[in-house]
């Protein structure tokens, strides 16, 4: 019995030339390809590279100044552009300043990325039942694949670098956006989309300036978590070379620093608060105008 165990089955003999023929065809197509992708790339690469630089060469008072208006100007909150920037003051104080500024680069181009993509993909969802059954279970792949499934054959393609890891914080943190951007529109009032049809206005101008608009809180929600988990790939994504708050984490990890991981870790956790109180607030004030416009 024993001896006929050595033996793989015709299942198992299956099984193996499946997963040799898909590795296979990904090392051939890697090494045909690899570095056309590379350059399709490389725009942003360069662009992540110069914001990145913008930030931490850019004097600290212009970075916080610049902050705290924004902060003010999004939640009409006084006290929250304060605190942002009492944080963003002792970030630098305990010397964390350039390693902030790396992961803000990230963070914001990935959600740049995340909106230009996720907001068309969600509206195409809202409009057709089909694209929505195509992307649903996409998304849910997306959500629940474990991070460093989809790193192996970034890492194959792209190899190490701020790229690969800016990708997979996108396929992390794209699907809230794509989602409630699909919910937003979906919830629209149809009485006002058929008021709009009555005027005779053309699709595009309903989806400009009825339905994008009363869809906007939930959008805005969407660019909250977005965020949010953008910032929950930091760590992970800084093993591939992204560079940022991640990499002192991993450094205290690997030689035992206790303190300097708990105040790598804080900064984040502060950058998320600061994300996450200027977007649901600025959210609160789009739904009160909203509410107004029904009334």
């Amino acid at each position: 019995m024993e001896f006929l165990l050595k033996f793989p089955t015709m299942e198992q003999q299956s099984l193996r030339d499946l997963k040799q023929g898909i590795d296979l065809s990904f090392k051939g197509f890697s090494r045909s390809y690899g570095e056309s992708i590379e350059n399709f790339f490389y725009p942003l690469l360069k662009f992540l590279v110069w914001f990145e630089k913008l930030l931490i060469n850019s004097p600290w008072i212009i970075i916080i100044s610049i902050i705290i208006y924004l902060t003010w100007k999004s939640s009409q909150k006084i006290s929250l552009a304060i605190g942002t920037g009492l944080c963003f003051f002792v970030i630098g104080f305990f010397g964390m300043w350039e390693d902030t500024m790396s992961t803000l680069a990230i963070i914001s181009v990935a959600t740049i990325i995340c909106l230009v993509i996720g907001t068309p993909l969600g509206i195409l969802m809202a409009k057709s039942n089909k694209t929505q059954m195509i992307l649903s279970p996409i998304l849910d792949m997306m959500q629940t694949i474990p991070t460093f499934v989809y790193l192996i054959p970034i890492i194959m393609l792209l190899g190490i670098g701020k790229v690969p890891g800016l990708i997979a914080v996108c396929i992390y943190a794209i699907p809230p956006i794509v989602r409630l951007t699909n919910l937003g529109i979906r919830e629209v009032n149809q009485k006002l989309v058929e008021a709009g049809r009555a005027l005779g206005l053309k699709k595009l101008i309903i989806l400009y300036r009825i339905e994008f608009p009363l869809a906007l809180p939930s959008v805005m929600t969407g660019v909250n978590q977005t965020i949010m988990m953008s910032l929950a790939m930091v760590v992970i994504a800084s093993m591939i070379g992204v560079g940022g708050l991640g990499t002192s984490i991993l450094r205290s990890i690997s030689n035992q620093y206790l303190a300097l991981g708990l105040m790598n870790g804080l900064a984040i956790v502060a950058l998320a608060i600061i994300f996450d109180r200027i977007s649901q607030h600025y959210a609160r004030r789009i739904q009160k105008h909203k509410d107004v416009s029904k009334r």
